[in-house]
């Protein structure tokens, strides 16, 4: 009889370089979520809140025992609406990170390589070696993508390019004059992802979220997602927009219902909403401003952001690093995230949460800088 092994089925070598990943905590160490109050900075939801038709549009969501339109018709539909897009160009996802990983999938393998910059959004290391390929990681400059190393650390074995514009964590951007140039700059094969998941937050003469360069571009798609100023993040919902031919090579192998019907519902109402946006983008730029310059005040330098959160440096000095300055945010209340994955250990990201939320935070900096 031939021999027994005792080892499992290996996964590829590539999988096992992945870190997991974390996501932003929920709860403040230290405090009783049932007696003390707890405000959830570390995840750049929307302090508003969802869309109110988002909400009576969940009452009406189909049965439970009904499968969703496999296809996300009327939601594509509400997006090319929206944005006045031809809707067989859409594609609907499990949050944007689904369809960033289905990318990297269609246009991935072993012996290829994707640039992302390097303090990108993680989603792109994942996404890039579970498809089998080569990670390259480009400097940025001032905490902003840099277009001429991007291009400089393109080789034959090129096959991607992530862009988050702006970008999670550091929250800056680079003007849409740049984005044309690196484009300009790719071979044709080449895949430029323009990840704009936080394109609605910018209010910037010089920036553009790239729905104009896609659609007169055979090789640059755009992912969106329902995530941030739509405050449905619970409900995971994302799309993108794209060439025919990429789209056809995400429709051949996501799933055939890779969108719950209550997400759907949901989506199609608040992407029509103007009003709860315009109510969202105010109060985002009024405490935007407020929480920067609070922070700076306090002798805390901050990157000038255009999304939703704010990076906050701390100084070398032990007593008063980003660590300690966490652990402390806590006993306050106030949960931010730790931005160390992203090569950023003296650095804080911190939402723009709700006025009593912001407040807390800047007394809770005061409070931990005078010790």
């Amino acid at each position: 009889m031939p021999q027994m092994s005792h080892r499992g089925p290996v996964p590829r070598a590539s999988v096992m370089k992945i870190a997991p990943y974390v996501p932003g905590k929920s709860q403040a160490s230290g405090v009783d979520p049932k007696s003390g109050k707890v405000f959830k900075l570390s995840s750049n939801e929307n302090p508003l809140g969802p869309s109110p038709l988002a909400l009576v549009a969940l009452q009406d969501a189909p049965r439970l025992e009904d499968y969703p339109d496999g296809s996300s018709t009327k939601l594509r539909q509400a997006i090319a609406n929206a944005h006045g897009l031809n809707p067989a160009r859409i594609v609907c996802g499990s949050g944007s990170d689904e369809i960033l990983s289905l990318l990297a999938y269609a246009f991935l393998g072993p012996g290829d390589e994707a640039i992302y910059s390097e303090h990108g959004f993680l989603v792109y290391k994942i996404a890039i070696l579970a498809a089998g390929a080569e990670p390259i990681v480009v400097p940025e400059r001032d905490y902003t993508a840099e277009v001429d190393g991007i291009i400089a650390a393109v080789t034959a074995k090129t096959k991607v390019v992530f862009l988050a514009n702006p970008n999670n964590p550091t929250g800056t951007y680079i003007p849409f004059d740049e984005v044309k140039r690196l484009h300009a700059a790719l071979r044709p094969d080449i895949l430029l992802v323009l990840d704009a998941a936080y394109a609605e937050y910018v209010r910037r003469n010089d920036y553009e979220s790239g729905l104009e360069l896609v659609a007169n571009s055979a090789n640059v798609v755009m992912t969106r997602t329902f995530s941030k100023i739509f405050g449905l993040a619970n409900l995971r919902l994302g799309w993108c927009f794209g060439p025919e031919g990429v789209i056809d090579a995400i429709n051949r192998i996501r799933g055939p219902f890779n969108v719950n019907g209550a997400a759907l519902a949901a989506g199609e109402a608040a992407i029509a909403d103007s009003d709860h946006i315009a109510r969202s983008v105010q109060h985002n730029e009024d405490w935007l401003d407020r929480m920067t310059r609070g922070c700076e005040a306090l002798g805390l330098n901050v990157t000038p952001s255009v999304g939703n959160f704010i990076l906050v440096h701390f100084p070398q000095a032990a007593e008063h690093s980003a660590e300690l300055a966490d652990n402390f945010l806590q006993t306050r209340g106030c949960v931010v995230r730790r931005v160390s994955a992203y090569g950023l250990p003296n650095a804080l990201r911190i939402t723009i949460g709700t006025k009593e939320a912001n407040l807390a935070v800047l007394a809770a900096f005061k409070e931990f800088l005078s010790k």
